[in-house]
């Protein structure tokens, strides 16, 4: 590393433990009311430490109370096995549903003799029976 860089990286870390003062004051009597003496270090962790607080406050408000539910695909367990369970039993009654229909279209049919039969001859070879 050239020498420039490790002093630049020196100084902006060197500017960052440097004291600055946060002074509030009544704008109409310009009395001091509060003061602090902030750094750029002592800005950063705070508003980081806030930052992830505010996060950890959402996800534990989401997690541990009913807003859960209105997350789309957050469900409980029990609730997904059940919504399993009901959906194999309806696929199962349309399947029996389609054969029952199948069943009862060709009952009306052969009962209607709208059967359609297999014209075709069936070539049976002769046996030759002066081989036994």
């Amino acid at each position: 590393m050239p020498a420039e860089d490790k002093n630049s990286k020196a100084r902006n870390l060197d500017r960052l433990n440097h004291k600055y003062r946060l002074v509030i004051m009544n704008d109409d009597t310009y009395e001091e009311v509060t003061a602090f003496r902030l750094s750029r270090m002592s800005v950063y962790v705070a508003l980081s430490t806030l930052f992830v607080l505010l996060v950890a406050i959402t996800v534990a408000t989401v997690v541990f109370t009913p807003l859960r539910y209105y997350i789309p695909g957050y469900g409980d367990l029990k609730q997904r096995k059940e919504f399993l369970q009901l959906r194999m039993r309806a696929d199962s009654l349309e399947r029996a549903i389609t054969t029952r229909d199948l069943y009862l279209d060709n009952l009306k049919n052969v009962i209607g003799g709208n059967i359609k039969l297999d014209t075709n001859m069936l070539k049976v070879p002769k046996v030759d029976n002066s081989t036994y």
